[in-house]
């Protein structure tokens, strides 16, 4: 073996060495990027399963007598998080309503002008707004609903307030999987005379429904989980309230209670729980929508 060739194999094997050194850490950094979810997840199964029971999902939230005679007894708390529950799927639901048109409406029209000018404004707009401070969104429902139509704080300026915060995550997920679509796809439908409206909603729309419905549901997931928002504008309700006009309760709103409330802190642990697990629900719903609708070109 001449000295050339010795070199040659030099090289290679440090070539090799570093591309196993480089894998070796990424696949450490991402390990380490995902301890975090799992000590959170052990601590909040730690100290949540305790309240977890039956009644924790069809009772309303205690008072603090209650709490206090049970944490001096040793016992559960009695009571549940039935008015956050309810409270929430009415106040996500009702923003949803808002937000999805909205959102994929706007995410079309980008999508299809996507050199225009005032396309390129509207992202701006929506880019700008991804980044306004949930609380601001909290105060904007304020001066908008609660103060001129409800008159007093409600479930519906909650709804609008997380409908401003759910909007931008739509409208880009909209626009990037509509622009993944190929052009051939509309312009073969259009060659065959349907109408471009139709060749929208019935060809280019339905190809797309895989990354908008993974949108939609990461939008949900983001705003089930705010609190900021809803302390200006629902409040919250000791009672389960399906009127939108009133107070609403929601959980995060709940755990915020909670943690005012010495003797509750057992149901912080549990409503925090739930509510993780109701994201990783709705994260989970959305990755198998993406792989089960998926089309490839």
């Amino acid at each position: 073996m001449n000295t050339s060739t010795q070199i040659s194999n030099a090289r290679l094997k440090g070539r090799l060495l570093k591309d196993k050194l480089f894998t070796y850490m990424l696949i450490f950094l991402a390990f380490l990027s995902s301890v975090p979810l799992f000590l959170i997840l052990f601590e909040l199964i730690k100290k949540g399963y305790k309240q977890i029971n039956i009644s924790f999902f069809y009772k309303v939230a205690p008072d603090t007598m209650e709490a206090m005679v049970a944490v001096t007894n040793n016992e559960v708390i009695p009571g549940g998080i039935a008015n956050g529950i309810v409270g929430t799927l009415i106040i996500v639901g009702m923003a949803s309503l808002i937000a999805i048109p909205l959102g994929i409406i706007c995410g079309m029209y980008l999508a299809e002008n996507s050199k225009g000018n005032f396309a390129g404004v509207v992202r701006f707009i929506v880019d700008m707004l991804q980044g306004v401070p949930s609380i601001v969104l909290g105060v904007i429902g304020y001066i908008w609903i609660v103060k001129p139509i409800t008159g007093g704080f409600s479930g519906l300026a909650g709804s609008v307030a997380l409908s401003i915060m759910m909007l931008p995550s739509i409208v880009r997920s909209t626009e990037e999987t509509l622009k993944m679509i190929p052009d051939t796809l509309k312009e073969a439908a259009l060659s065959l005379g349907v109408p471009y409206h139709k060749t929208m909603l019935r060809v280019v729309l339905p190809s797309g429904i895989s990354g908008i419905l993974s949108g939609v549901i990461l939008g949900i997931s983001r705003i089930a989980g705010e609190t900021a928002p809803l302390m200006l504008t629902a409040l919250g309700s000791a009672a389960i309230s399906t009127d939108i006009t009133e107070p609403s309760s929601a959980i995060p709103l709940l755990i915020w209670e909670f943690y005012n409330d010495p003797n509750l802190v057992d149901m912080i642990w549990s409503a925090s729980l739930f509510l993780l697990f109701l994201i990783l629900c709705l994260n989970l719903t959305a990755k198998a929508i993406a792989k089960r609708w998926k089309v490839q070109y």
